[in-house]
């Protein structure tokens, strides 16, 4: 079947609170009328426990990737770290389709977003190092971002300040991903009164790329 992982980045549990997930949920609804029988898996990274590279995993990977050594002869807290960081990277690579839904904050994403992306990059499962630089290995997913912004960041003084979008369609184009053009509703601090039309635009774009990815035919080859 296939597998749209959604994932939403926000403290706030309810749609109700979360401008981001309000928009994300009509990217869903339009998305599922397109492929009806697509399976939601739905990621709250707040309500998860997500292993962050600290010594333990840290030298872990070192072991793994170019010291030579073998699952076998890690430390148990090394093991036990290492196996929750393959088997949150193992569900990424389960899905077909991938929705990020985020705030800006400060210049960039939440934290735990980096640290859920620090689990995906594992040398040999989702990309490798080659003679003419690394090679993403999720080839054939599509992915895409949806971004809340209380400021102005596509143009004016601010637009080279924004470092949360970049950063993540990056690192997913990095292993590989196809990454859609992103969804963006700014403005929404400064500009209050006009909260209304700028979520209604972003729906509608939401609306329109969700139909667009339904239809694009997902090939992985692994």
């Amino acid at each position: 079947m296939t597998k749209i992982l959604y994932i939403t980045v926000n403290p706030k549990r309810d749609a109700k609170l979360s401008k981001g997930m309000q928009i994300g949920e009509v990217f869903l609804e339009a998305f599922q009328k397109e492929k009806p029988d697509v399976e939601i898996i739905q990621m709250h990274l707040y309500d998860m426990e997500i292993p962050e590279i600290d010594m333990d995993l840290m030298y872990a990977r070192a072991k793994l990737s170019f010291m030579g050594q073998t699952f076998g002869r890690l430390s148990k807290a090394e093991q036990t770290k290492v196996m929750k960081m393959h088997a949150l990277a193992d569900q990424f690579i389960d899905a077909d389709y991938y929705v990020f839904v985020t705030p800006l904050w400060n210049l960039g994403s939440p934290a735990i977003l980096k640290s859920f992306l620090d689990n995906l990059f594992i040398v040999g499962k989702t990309f490798i190092n080659t003679e003419d630089g690394p090679k993403g290995l999720l080839k054939g997913r599509k992915a895409i971002h949806i971004q809340t912004r209380g400021g102005i960041y596509s143009t004016g003084p601010m637009a080279d300040f924004e470092f949360g979008d970049r950063f993540l369609t990056t690192a997913l184009g990095f292993l590989g991903l196809e990454v859609m053009d992103s969804i963006i509703a700014e403005g929404t601090d400064h500009y209050p009164k006009q909260v209304p039309e700028i979520m209604a635009r972003a729906k509608k774009e939401a609306m329109e790329k969700a139909k667009a990815m339904a239809k694009e035919t997902v090939i992985i080859s692994n």
